[in-house]
């Protein structure tokens, strides 16, 4: 009686982690699809807003740079910065 007992366990067991239908199988590859391409999308989304962030803020970055080498101030440099930053973020909404 145990031998047997043991061997409907070791069944019950095996059969615990097996979906005991098709559907169920078909439904976890759709949702992995589903979730696949979605993750997809957002990952390109975040590389084309960090894309154009940086295309926008270009022009500020060199600007600030180049205020840095020829005074040698932060502060003027940050100025600068944020001066170029604004007039490209009103010249891009302007668009």
């Amino acid at each position: 009686m145990i031998v047997l007992d043991a061997f409907l366990l070791s069944l019950i067991q095996a059969l615990s982690n097996t979906p005991l239908y098709v559907g169920e199988r078909i439904l976890n590859g759709i949702a992995d699809l589903f979730g696949g391409v979605i993750l997809l999308v957002i990952g390109v989304l975040i590389i084309v807003l960090v894309v154009a962030a940086a295309i926008a803020l270009l022009p500020a970055i060199i600007v600030a740079v180049l205020v840095w080498f020829l005074t040698g101030s932060f502060f003027y440099a940050g100025i600068a910065f944020l001066v170029v930053a604004l007039i490209s973020i009103v010249a891009m909404a302007g668009d």
